[in-house]
Order: structure tokens, then C-alpha cells, then sequence
């Protein structure tokens, strides 16, 4: 029987993963995704949203409303770190960050199922690299306020299957920065 390491899938150890500093990631290249939170309420999906705008790389998380903000163990205990690299603020209203972003040529869009919201794969698609874009993340149980919807550019869903109609907010975030990144770092 071979050994798995024989076959170069060694599991890595953490100082073998090149890893950026805190200091070394302040100073990286960062997508040009800003993260707008509308009234989030879990501590842990704060914390997993930090963790990963951390991977990859996002300019910006805009904690809005009711959202916890850093420092608070809850969100320590699932961003790890996370709230230490990625720069972020607070703001009371969610309308006046989106106002805001759109001033300075930020495109805002609402991670949501609405009419005419785009699938987040052709929405993806249609970006260009290095454009700005925010995403909005909204509430757990009540999504993101119609009004910050109305005030958007639009709306993006994540095609579902199954019979559930939605997903843990931070798991949709996951899935959304993901794929907004591999688009964004595309050469022009």
C-alpha cells in the first residue's frame, strides 16, 4: 500500500502555507469588493464573513444597523483574526453607506432573490476587472430591508436546487466573494 504523502498530498502545516502577515496583507492588492452588512444579527456570521473578506482579500466590510461590531469574543471566535486585517467601520444607516459608495462610482448590489435579480454566475460574467462593486448582506430571518434594495443598483442570487429557498447568510457570503474574486482578478 502506497503512503499518501508518497503521492504529494502531505497535509501542509501552518508555516508551510506562506501566509501573509497582518502588516503584509494592509499593504496587498485588495479586490475591489466593498461588503455592506444591513442589520446582521449572529456574532458568528460576523465573524465568518471577516474571515472570508480575510481570504480574499476584500477592500472593505461596512457593519450597518444592529450589526456587532469588533471587538467581542463571538466574532473573535470565528473570524480569528480577521478583524484585525480587513479594514472596516460602523455606520447607523445602511442608506447613507450606500449613497456613498455610489458617489465615489461604486456599483451596490443586494445579495437577494427579488423580480429581475441576476444569477450570481452571469452577474459574475458581466463584471470587469477591477470595476468596484459593494455587496449587501442582509438579516438572518428578514434579508436584506426593501428599501436598501430600492436604493441598489440591483440584485444577485445564488441559484438553489433544493427544496430550502436559502442559505446561512456567511455561507452565501463565502460562495458570492468567491466568485466575485476569481472574476475580478482576471487579467483585463
Amino acid at each position: 500500500m502506497t503512503n499518501e504523502n508518497d503521492k504529494g498530498r502531505r497535509k501542509l502545516r501552518t508555516d508551510e502555507m506562506q501566509r501573509l502577515s497582518t502588516d503584509e496583507f494592509k499593504q496587498a492588492t485588495k479586490i475591489t469588493l466593498h461588503l455592506v452588512i444591513d442589520n446582521l444579527r449572529s456574532m458568528h456570521n460576523v465573524g465568518s464573513v471577516f474571515r472570508s473578506a480575510d481570504a480574499f482579500r476584500v477592500s472593505h466590510i461596512h457593519l450597518c444597523g444592529h450589526t456587532p461590531v469588533p471587538p467581542h469574543k463571538g466574532i473573535h471566535k470565528t473570524a480569528l483574526g480577521a478583524t484585525e486585517s480587513v479594514d472596516w467601520s460602523y455606520h447607523k444607516n445602511t442608506l447613507d453607506v450606500i449613497s456613498q459608495l455610489k458617489n465615489n462610482g461604486v456599483k451596490v448590489y443586494c445579495l437577494e432573490q427579488t423580480q429581475n435579480s441576476i444569477a450570481l454566475e452571469t452577474f459574475c460574467e458581466e463584471l470587469k476587472h477591477g470595476e468596484s462593486v459593494a455587496l449587501v448582506l442582509g438579516n438572518e430571518v428578514s434579508g436584506v430591508d426593501q428599501d436598501v434594495i430600492d436604493a441598489s443598483d440591483g440584485a444577485v442570487e445564488i441559484p438553489q436546487y433544493g427544496t430550502k429557498h436559502s442559505l446561512n447568510v456567511a455561507v452565501s457570503a463565502g460562495i458570492a466573494i468567491w466568485a466575485i474574486a476569481l472574476q475580478l482578478k482576471k487579467a483585463p
